[in-house]
């Protein structure tokens, strides 16, 4: 065989391999929601929670159909689009500590539910889920409305975000301070990250804004790797780089929304998830945005299944887990990072 030859028999072979990945990921998050399915206070065994996927009526089928699964599939969707948000966050930004959060997405959500928190109640949580996305797409569109502005560089919008997370986290403790006991302790709930409340208008419409913008978002997946090379090299083969940065920063966003605005602040999976992937497959954004959804799923299944597991028939929190699980993490990539560029 010739060098010619062997070059695109090599790049078969690696195509396969990320195929292969996915195709793995994906029986991962299967076989992670099946384990999680068996999992619970209620004592349920596994032929019995079979039996009540397939059952009309009973108490094992209100508790698989009603709690169980809709917590399952919540738990599903925000692990892929806060994996897949942050694949994107870290290519646009060309920052491999990017997350969903760099921007004040985050904050701005928990401003958002902590003004409905206090000011309305937080009586249902639809009202507080509604501010919550709110404020998250408002705090998305200050950063476009300054990148425009100053042309879209990455230093201008990680700055900026940076300014809005201190602001709004100011804005938070303020209201926080003013609140009673039971609005601290909702508010402090909400920040540690829950699936308690899914439900199925929550999961349908959580997948159509986890969802929607993901073809568009795989369909500049190409871009992307251009993008990584620099906004020079990017722009001489063709790239409008500050078109794509503000379509692909409110793909992005609007997914995190989607995600933070039923589910609380989950943290570090953004981050951690796309590294991952990373390591495993590479950077081909062709196949780093889907895989990185799935890993980003299976972590938070873990996470969830762990949360229900460990201090049962108390619930910890799914935040706290991810947080135990990305901190790790989080200084690893500190210094494999200082060790490689610096």
């Amino acid at each position: 065989m010739s060098a010619t030859d062997a070059i695109p028999l090599a790049y078969r072979r690696r195509t396969n391999a990320r195929l292969l990945f996915i195709v793995v990921a994906g029986l991962a998050v299967t076989a992670m929601a099946m384990a999680a399915l068996g999992v619970g206070a209620s004592g349920l065994s596994l032929g019995e929670v079979v039996r009540a996927l397939f059952a009309e009526s009973g108490r094992a089928h209100g508790i698989v159909w009603m709690l169980r699964l809709p917590r399952i599939v919540l738990a599903a969707l925000v692990g892929f689009g806060l994996g897949a948000a942050g694949t994107v966050f870290q290519a646009i930004l060309r920052n491999p500590l990017a997350s969903p959060y760099t921007l004040g997405v985050g904050s701005g959500a928990g401003f958002g539910a902590v003004t409905v928190i206090i000011f309305m109640g937080g009586m249902h949580r639809w009202a507080v889920a509604g501010g919550a996305f709110a404020c998250a797409m408002l705090s998305a569109a200050v950063i476009l409305a300054v990148a425009r502005i100053r042309q879209a560089s990455t230093e201008t919008m990680i700055l900026g975000g940076i300014a809005q997370m201190f602001l709004f986290s100011s804005l938070t403790s303020f209201l926080q301070y003013m609140g009673t006991v039971d609005q601290v302790h909702e508010i402090v709930f909400w920040f540690f990250g829950s699936l308690s409340k899914a439900g199925w208008p929550e999961i349908a419409l959580t997948a159509a804004m986890v969802g929607g913008p993901f073809p568009y978002l795989l369909h500049r997946a190409w871009d992307f790797n251009l993008l990584v090379a620099g906004d020079e090299s990017a722009t001489a083969l063709g790239i409008d780089v500050s078109r794509l940065r503000m379509h692909c920063i409110t793909a992005a966003s609007l997914m995190t929304a989607g995600c933070i605005c039923f589910a609380g602040v989950i943290g570090f999976i953004g981050l951690v998830a796309p590294h991952i992937t990373r390591m495993v497959i590479g950077g081909d954004h062709r196949y780093l945005l889907p895989a990185s959804g799935l890993v980003g799923a299976v972590l938070v299944l873990v996470a969830d299944t762990l949360g229900r597991t460990l201090w049962s028939p108390h619930v910890l929190p799914i935040g706290i887990v991810t947080a135990f699980i990305g901190v790790p993490f989080f200084f690893f990539l500190l210094l494999r990072q200082q060790r490689t560029y610096f």
